[in-house]
């Protein structure tokens, strides 16, 4: 399929599109009113973690089941399989490699699914204080 914009107006409609997504939007308002203080998508972090507590050395991570292929809800599109096989498989392969990187440098990383987001929200953020709480003790 050809594209109907120039090469111009994708470039500008892609850049308009936000990082940040609803998912994160409201896991991090729980865990600010839960008295945590912590930085969003921070660019001078590798991977720019979705949300980074420097003095504890934490970094949590908020997966999309479908950009970040979760193994019961990850899916390929049926239309140019290629293409979204190499993209999709690169972003898993990515993920590896940031985990890898703060894992050497001593960090605590923590990943969430989007669906265990929608599942239980109480649960995760429970689940995000006690990781937290337990980096600070360290």
């Amino acid at each position: 399929m050809v594209d109907v914009m120039t090469k111009e107006q994708r470039r500008n409609n892609m850049k308009a599109i936000k990082s940040v997504s609803k998912l994160e939007d409201v896991v991090s308002r729980k865990l600010w009113k839960k008295g945590f203080r912590f930085r969003r998508n921070a660019k001078n972090l590798f991977g720019k973690p979705d949300i980074s507590i420097k003095k504890y050395k934490v970094v949590i991570f908020i997966d999309s089941c479908f950009w970040h292929q979760c193994p019961i809800h990850g899916n390929l599109p049926k239309t140019n399989s290629s293409f979204w096989k190499k993209k999709l498989e690169r972003n898993v392969e990515r993920d590896k490699e940031v985990n890898s990187y703060y894992k050497d440098k001593g960090w605590k990383i923590n990943r969430v699914w989007e669906h265990e987001i929608k599942d239980d929200l109480g649960k995760v953020v429970e689940e995000l204080v006690s990781f937290i709480t337990s980096a600070k003790v360290k």
